[in-house]
């Protein structure tokens, strides 16, 4: 009987380290640790963090469409997400898994835009809400933080 316990509790043990318990679906390296960070703590303070690896729970509200290839992954207070993009198809994400929890672990990082980036992104942005974008208004760069991936699980339901 303890060989039978030693083995049961060598396989949570390992199924807690890659961050999944039965059901869970692992994505790339799963998760390595057990430590979340609130998205709102990120974006608090997006550039203490940046080339840490962060660890982060939240619900997936948005996915690649192209390559499945990003989750935009909303946090603990409404209207704040962060994105986790990992390399085109080294990991891709099902539309499927919108409105599942997900922990997501990878680098925050910061991405510098230039002027027309932050232009071509901002004219992005109004089309999506309808509207148009007067490119004089917009006079100063934006940094893109996201989490670049190295894995995610999704958790299983526990309906």
């Amino acid at each position: 009987m303890r060989y039978v316990t030693a083995q049961l509790t060598s396989v949570l043990v390992l199924a807690c380290a890659a961050g999944a318990l039965a059901g869970d679906k692992v994505y790339g390296e799963g998760v390595s640790g057990t430590e979340l960070m609130n998205v709102s703590e990120l974006l608090a303070k997006p550039d203490d963090f940046i080339g840490q690896t962060v660890r982060v729970k939240g619900t997936a509200v948005g996915v690649c469409a192209h390559r499945g290839c990003w989750i935009n992954v909303a946090g603990d207070k409404e209207g704040e997400t962060v994105r986790f993009k990992v390399k085109d198809g080294v990991i891709v994400f099902p539309p499927e898994i919108v409105g599942d929890t997900v922990i997501a672990e990878g680098v925050w990082t910061a991405n510098e835009l230039t002027l027309e980036q932050t232009k071509a992104v901002c004219a992005a942005e109004a089309r999506k809400e309808g509207k148009e974008l007067d490119e004089g208004e917009v006079t100063t760069c934006m940094t893109l933080y996201q989490i670049s991936g190295t894995g995610a699980v999704v958790v299983a339901s526990t309906e």
